[in-house]
């Protein structure tokens, strides 16, 4: 079965950077777009940043443009986030996605707090 597993998250101060990782297994990695996407405290889960499958093209949201850095290993069926420059308004819970047979599948989810 579809497995993704999250890991990177931490405390970090304003400025810092983190990188989270996200291992998958129970499908063919390379063949499928892999997603990031957050969930701040009080708020609806959004979308942070898409890899594509083959070609490695990369979307961002607004908020991460510049400062976020989406890649991916498929020898080690693996997605990365690499965040710089991080901000407070950066904490939430981040969360690495697949769509697979049209569903959604989501990790447990890594927490990320950026404070002084």
């Amino acid at each position: 079965q579809v497995q993704l597993v999250e890991s990177g998250g931490g405390l970090v101060q304003p400025g810092g950077s983190l990188r989270l990782s996200c291992a998958a297994s129970g499908f063919t990695f390379s063949r499928y777009s892999m997603s990031w996407y957050r969930r701040a405290p009080g708020k609806e889960r959004e979308w942070v940043a898409t890899i594509s499958a083959t070609s490695g093209t990369t979307n961002y949201a607004d908020s991460v443009k510049g400062r976020f850095t989406i890649s991916r290993d498929n020898a080690e069926n693996t997605v990365y986030l690499q965040m710089n420059s991080l901000k407070p308004e950066d904490t939430a819970v981040y969360y690495c996605n697949i769509f697979y047979s049209g569903l959604p599948y989501w990790g447990q989810g890594t927490q990320v707090t950026v404070s002084p």
